[in-house]
Formats: structure tokens, C-alpha cells, sequence
């Protein structure tokens, strides 16, 4: 392999366009070369460390930016351009040609970066060539349907990769894709239709694909190999497996060459690095697109593994009129094989997962994950993202894909679809201090606005019945919290202006009669025992149904359900949120599915406030799983819910609000483990919520909000709690627990649909976060409790709702 790094240091490199990041590669290899990169493109970006100096200014705008480019050389000396980027193909043309700098014409430009243009070409020089239209109205559809053979493949003339190449297999096909098309390819989606938004049709090319790559120097092929393109996903297109070198006949391979040799020089293409597409049939070669740059990520890293040929070094060679040899001695040292990362529908990404001792073991080329967890990933006909891609070497083509099997199975991803009644990718938030809210129309959330503002004056008229619990003689941790809570807002609502009456569910007589004479017009629901018991929890609001009184907080159904963290699971895996991995059992009798891996955490299936739970829940064996299984199932009479332990920050997204008009996510909680001494594990046992123990206390960090955390993560977590708080059917307010893994994989433990609203607890201090007062947290949910009242049947609210 020759060494250009003498040769380029020094020198001063023009590149025209970054790209995405995914392109990051090729600027780190030119600056380690001793380059200096100056970087023409719309804006500053992640390419900012490798740039010697920018040129910034519209890529649409093409006059301008040759302007610029002419003054900055007036000034400055460039040596050569290079581009590896669709998008800018024509612009660099235009700059070269300016400049006298080493390229193509723009005309060659225009012809190779235009489909119908190049169809066109290649049909008057006699180079084979499927029949084609142009579309430019009804009439040239009606006309392609009446002279062209199905299926067709439409195509916009300007487009680059596969985006909005539609296959069409009927006429009916055919007017639904040209629409589609039509009215989808605009600079919007994707920058390259700057260049114009012209369509054509011509017939389907049946065929195998390949990519012929090559080295032009003074018109001279210097270097051409020949790869294969396996399974492109129809009728998009959408590329899924690329093989160098390729497998077929060497014949068959020359005879793709000597094509895509002929059709450069019909062209007069004399310096670049091409990509060309084309497929075999059994008539011969036909030629798809000749794009006058570097191929996608995996070609590079194909042809230097498999043929010792760098093409950024060479094709940069060639740009600044170094020469470079003929390669003839082309035996391929290896094979290599690429699998784009696809998802089969658009939606958010929730997880990742990769193993990546399982990779470590495989000889891994190059692998890219270009999506964080969150995103949204659009694929058609929504858009055309891809998750990233993975390349493996092997000895021989068998090799290479049993090991491009075993690395697929390595990485593996969850993308939950959008529909209409989740939140995911839906929600936003100013700053990480801020509420997030679901996005909806300005016009529309004032005019809800307006018809829910109850004056104040008016809501501290209402006669304010305080559901909760006191305990008699001595009292535990617990206890002494559930007492306080009710004290508390009862003091506070007091103290503006609100006649309130004391119900203590404890006395579940006395309780009652005090509902039934004592005139209350609504009741603030914080009761979590009946005579002690938690598991009557949700009878206090079925009671308070039967008697036609309002509540704040959830119903019945839903109280009763999220006591119940087995069918909790059941019901989130159902509807796809993600949630550790998990089993149950009723009697130890029954079996524990062999498929969970240790460390796992044993909990009582249907307790509150972290009862039953302490360090010694997380087991690392089968023998200590036996042995928690049975204080739970035996010591504490309670079914068990085994899940897999998560090791990561503890989140707690705190939600208040029905609809889609007045739900909002507040500031979120973080809880950090990591300053947890050996032995404990990362979790919130008992004696870190209700007892005074020191390590705990001493040793775990809350952030409120989070700090130094991606906005995406934020999001996603906050979307994740909101489809589960919908779900599940949570009113007027609730706190969702996630983990997050050291991926950053979120997982729902549970929801609290009656957390604990004491002045000291997460729900008010996190309300408080955006300058509000406890009286102010405890007013927003009475308004809430009205708005969901107002206007509907009396049991309204025991109905499942859909957001």
C-alpha cells in the first residue's frame, strides 16, 4: 500500500460538504494525514475538529459559494477538492471548474448526478439502457402506462442512494407511487433535491446489483473491483447486504468493468473515485447510476481489507495531481461482508443491546450505530433512516457470513411503532427545568385553556374532604408518613381560605358517615389503607364512586392493577414498553423460566412502598433465587416477581394531568448508586426510603433535574412514563420508575398511581422546581380533578381512557 502521508503534509485540501456524522471517518483519516481541511458547508458541525477554516454559506446557493470560494483563494492557497457526499456533487464540479482545480466537468457533473440525463446518455452512445419516461404531468403517467412493460421503477431524476426509488408493479401502483413521489421529494426531506425535483419511470431491470468501484487518473482506470449487493429490500430499495469480493463468474465480473470503463470514457471523465451501480442480467450489463464519488461507508473498508487499496489516500492523491499506480495485482486477501441495520417500521428506538464480548471474539471490520436511543427512526414510506451497519471479514465467502450471522445476532435494538395513543416522540421540553407537555396546535391549547380556568376564588369555595389514614398506638416508618400526608394538605389548604374535613379510612364506619353528613363537595384521595391493609387501597375511591362523590386521583381499577406489579408486567409487554425481563410464581412449586440471567431481584408481587424488598433481593445463583423465593412466598404469604436485575440510575418522572391538552411531565428525578459501597446493590430497598440507614443516606445522589444527560434520553424516559401512565389508565396525577442500563436502555419498573404527595416527597419537589409552592402543587391537581369532572357522565372516569 503506498504511503501518501509526505506527500499530502502540508498541503491544503478543499472538501465541499461534511455530511452527517457517519462521514466523520474520512476528516479524522485526512487531518492524521497532515492535511489541512477547509471545509465549505451550510454551518459549523461535529466536523469542527478536523477544520483548518470554514467557507459557510446555503449549499443551494451555488453561484455564491463559488464566489467565496474564488475570494478566500485570493488569499489563501488550495491545493485540490475533494467531496464524498451526493448532495454537493454538482457544486464541486462548479468550484473545480472555476478554480482550475483537479475534477470533472459540470456538464459530466449534471449528466452522472441526473438519472434521466444519464439514461438519456447512455441510450445515444449505445450503452444498454431499460425504456424510460419522464413525468412531468398525467399525461406522461397515462403514457408510461400504455408503452412501458411492468413492473417499473420510478425514481427521482436528481435523487442519490435508494431515496424515493419505488418499484410498481400494476398501472394502479404506478399513479399511487407518482403521487407519493411527487409530493414527497422537496428539499425538506432531503438536500439533494435542491438540484431539482424532476421524475422519471422505466421499466424494472431484472438482474443481479453490484457496485463496480473504481480510480481514474488522466482518464486512465487505475484500480476497478466488483462487489455484490444482496436482497435490496423492494420495493424501496432499501440496501441490506454488500459482499467484496463478489461472487460471481470472473467473466461476468469483467465484463461489468469494461461497461462502466466505456461509459467513463463516453463521458470524458478523466480524474475522480467512482461508485458505480449497475446490475447483470442475462443480456449483459445495464448500467443503474454512476456517482462521481467515494461509495458508501462499507465500500472503504471492503477495499482496503480485501485489495490493500485505500481510496480516500488515493482518490485525495489524485485530487492534488499525485499519481497513483495501476493496480493489476487484484487477489483478494479476504472476504468481506456488510448488513445495513434496518427496522421494519418507523417509531422511536427504546433500546439497544450489544454484546460486545460475543463481538470481541468476531473479526469485526467496522461497526456503526448512528441512532441514540429516543430518536425517531423513520423508514418508508415515512422517510429512509437506517440504524447503522455492521462489517466482518472471513477466510472465505462461507466464513464471512456464518461470522456476519453470529454478529447480527449480537446487536440487537427495539423500535415501538407510533400510533395514535402513544406519546413516544411526541413530547417536548424547553429546557431540562421545564414541564414537557405533548405538542399540539397554539390555537387549539388556548381555546382548551379557556374553557377549564375555574376562577380561584371560586375553587377555594369548595368544601375539601382529605381522604387518608392515622394509625392508633405506636407506628413504624410507614405509618408515621401515611398519617402526615393527609395532616399536611389539610393544613396547607387550610391556610388558603379552603373549609376542609379530616377522613380517616382507618375507621372506615366512622369514615363513611363523615362523607355522608359533613356536605363535600370534593375529596383529595390520599388514602392507601383500609382497617391497615393495603391491598383495600382501592376500595377508599370505589367507596367514594358508590357515593357519587369526586376524587382526586385514579379509580378503583386502576389502583387495584398497579397493587398487582404481575399483571402490570403482563399489560406493558403487551403494549411493547420496555421492562426488565421478568417471571412470576403463585407457589414455589412452580417454575422460574431458565431464560432470565443472574443477577436477578426477587420482590413481592403486590406490596407498596418497597416492603419486602432489602440487598439481599438481588441473588446472584439458583441457591439464593430458592432462598428469596421462599421468604417471600412462604415468610410473607405474597406471590413473587422475579425480574433481571438492572444495574443503572434510578429515574422517577413525576406526571400530572388526563389529557392531551394539560398532561405534563415535570422536572425529572435522577438517583445515582454508583458512591454505593461494595455489596450494595443499586437498588431502593426499604431501609433507603423508610429507615435511617446511614449508607444509604449518605451515599446516593439526586439530582433534581438530571445533569448531564442527553435531551434524547430525557425525552424518551419521559415519553416511555407517559404511554405507561396512559395505559394504565393513571388520573390527574402518578410517578412512573425507570432504570436506565449503562447503555442507556430504559426500563419501567412500575407506576405509582398514589405516590406519596407530602411537602418533603418527589412529586411537590420537583413542582417546585419551576417556582411553585406545595399550596400550588396541591391546587393544580384540584383543577385537574375539576376539568376531568366537568361536562361528563357521572362514572365517566371509570372508563379506560385513550389518549
Amino acid at each position: 500500500m503506498q504511503n501518501f502521508a509526505p506527500i499530502f503534509r502540508g498541503k491544503t485540501l478543499l472538501i465541499v460538504g461534511t455530511g452527517g456524522p457517519i462521514k466523520r471517518f474520512i476528516l479524522q483519516k485526512l487531518h492524521k494525514l497532515g492535511l489541512a481541511l477547509v471545509i465549505v458547508n451550510g454551518e459549523k458541525n461535529w466536523a469542527a475538529p478536523y477544520a483548518a477554516d470554514w467557507i459557510l454559506g446555503d449549499m443551494s446557493q451555488h453561484d455564491r459559494r463559488v464566489a467565496q470560494v474564488e475570494a478566500y483563494c485570493k488569499t489563501n492557497k488550495i491545493d485540490g477538492i475533494y467531496n464524498f457526499w451526493e448532495n454537493d456533487v454538482v457544486l464541486t464540479s462548479k468550484i473545480a471548474e472555476k478554480m482550475k482545480l483537479i475534477g470533472f466537468s459540470v456538464l459530466v457533473a449534471k449528466i452522472a448526478r441526473n438519472k434521466f440525463e444519464f439514461r438519456t446518455f447512455c441510450q445515444k452512445h449505445g450503452i444498454a439502457s431499460p425504456k424510460y419516461l419522464k413525468l412531468t404531468s398525467q399525461k406522461d403517467l397515462e403514457q408510461a402506462i400504455h408503452e412501458l412493460s411492468f413492473p417499473v421503477v420510478v425514481k427521482p431524476a436528481w435523487g442519490g442512494g435508494s431515496i424515493l426509488v419505488v418499484k410498481a408493479n400494476t398501472p394502479d401502483e404506478l399513479r399511487e407511487t407518482y403521487e407519493y413521489v411527487l409530493k414527497t421529494a422537496t428539499p425538506e426531506l432531503d438536500s439533494q433535491f435542491y438540484d431539482g425535483v424532476d421524475i422519471m419511470v422505466e421499466e424494472y431491470i431484472d438482474g443481479d446489483e453490484v457496485d463496480i468501484d473504481m480510480l481514474v487518473q488522466n482518464g486512465r482506470v487505475k484500480y476497478a473491483v466488483v462487489a455484490d449487493n444482496y436482497g435490496t429490500a423492494e420495493p424501496f430499495f432499501l440496501e441490506t447486504t454488500h459482499a467484496m469480493p463478489s461472487s460471481l463468474p470472473d467473466d461476468a465480473q469483467q465484463t461489468l468493468i469494461r461497461m462502466a470503463s466505456e461509459v467513463l470514457e463516453h463521458l470524458g471523465l478523466q480524474f475522480g473515485t467512482i461508485h458505480f451501480e449497475a446490475k447483470i442480467t442475462k443480456s449483459g450489463p445495464v448500467p443503474l447510476e454512476c456517482n462521481l464519488r467515494m461509495g458508501a461507508d462499507e465500500i472503504y473498508i471492503s477495499s482496503k481489507q480485501v485489495y490493500g487499496v485505500d481510496l480516500i489516500e488515493s482518490g485525495v492523491a489524485i485530487a492534488l495531481g499525485e499519481y497513483i499506480p495501476t493496480r493489476y495485482d487484484l487477489t483478494p486477501k479476504k472476504q468481506v461482508m456488510t448488513e445495513a441495520l434496518h427496522t421494519k417500521q418507523s417509531g422511536v428506538l427504546t433500546s439497544i443491546r450489544i454484546d460486545e464480548a460475543r463481538l470481541k471474539e468476531l473479526p469485526i471490520e467496522q461497526f456503526y450505530f448512528g441512532k441514540e436511543i429516543g430518536e425517531s427512526v423513520f423508514v418508508p414510506p415515512d422517510g429512509y433512516d437506517y440504524l447503522g451497519y455492521i462489517t466482518v471479514s472471513g477466510d472465505n465467502f462461507s466464513d464471512a457470513q456464518e461470522n456476519l450471522k453470529m454478529a447480527r445476532k449480537s446487536v440487537e435494538y427495539d423500535v415501538v411503532p407510533f400510533d395514535g395513543g402513544s406519546t413516544l416522540g411526541k413530547t417536548s421540553r424547553a429546557t431540562r427545568f421545564a414541564s414537557a407537555s405533548l405538542r399540539s396546535g397554539a390555537a387549539h391549547s388556548a381555546k382548551i385553556d379557556r374553557i377549564r380556568r375555574m376562577s380561584l376564588k371560586d375553587q377555594r369555595k369548595l368544601h375539601i374532604g382529605v381522604a387518608c389514614n392515622s394509625f392508633a398506638g405506636g407506628t413504624g416508618a410507614v405509618e408515621e408518613e401515611l398519617a402526615s400526608v393527609g395532616q399536611n394538605i389539610q393544613k396547607e389548604l387550610q391556610s388558603r381560605s379552603y373549609m376542609t374535613t379530616y377522613i380517616d379510612f382507618n375507621n372506615l364506619s366512622q369514615a363513611i358517615r363523615t362523607l355522608q353528613t359533613r356536605g363535600i363537595d370534593l375529596v383529595f384521595n390520599v388514602c392507601e389503607r383500609i382497617h391497615e391493609s393495603s391491598l383495600l387501597e382501592p376500595h377508599a375511591a370505589a367507596i367514594l364512586d358508590a357515593m357519587k362523590l369526586p376524587y382526586t386521583g385514579s379509580n378503583p381499577l386502576t389502583l387495584g392493577l398497579c397493587i398487582d406489579k404481575i399483571r402490570v408486567k403482563k399489560l406493558l409487554s403487551y403494549h411493547s414498553i420496555p421492562t426488565p425481563k421478568w417471571d412470576y410464581i403463585y407457589e414455589l412449586s412452580d417454575e422460574i423460566n431458565d431464560d432470565l440471567r443472574f443477577p436477578l431481584i426477587v420482590k413481592p408481587a403486590n406490596t407498596d412502598n418497597s416492603i419486602g424488598i432489602d440487598n439481599d433481593s438481588v441473588v446472584e445463583n439458583k441457591e439464593q433465587l430458592k432462598q428469596q423465593l421462599e421468604r417471600v412466598v412462604v415468610g410473607l404469604g405474597r406471590p413473587a416477581l422475579v425480574e433481571e436485575y438492572i444495574a443503572g440510575d434510578e429515574y422517577d418522572v413525576s406526571i400530572i394531568g388526563n389529557t392531551s391538552e394539560d398532561l405534563e411531565v415535570l422536572p425529572l428525578s435522577r438517583t445515582i448508586f454508583s458512591k454505593l459501597p461494595k455489596g450494595y446493590w443499586h437498588i431502593y430497598p426499604f431501609d433507603a426510603k423508610f429507615a435511617e440507614n446511614k449508607v444509604y443516606k449518605d451515599n446516593l445522589v439526586i439530582q433534581e433535574p438530571p445533569q448531564k444527560v442527553s435531551r434524547k434520553l430525557l425525552s424518551l424516559i419521559s415519553e416511555i412514563a407517559l404511554d405507561t401512565y396512559n395505559i394504565l389508565d393513571a388520573h390527574d396525577y402518578g410517578r412512573v420508575e425507570i432504570k436506565v442500563d449503562a447503555q442507556g436502555n430504559p426500563f419501567v419498573l412500575e407506576l405509582n398511581p398514589n405516590p406519596s404527595i407530602n411537602r418533603s416527597d418527589c412529586l411537590p419537589r420537583v413542582f417546585a422546581i419551576q417556582g411553585k409552592q406545595y399550596g400550588d402543587f396541591l391546587e393544580k391537581i384540584i383543577a385537574l380533578t375539576i376539568n376531568r369532572y366537568k361536562g361528563r357522565e357521572p362514572f365517566y372516569h371509570l372508563q379506560t381512557s385513550v389518549l
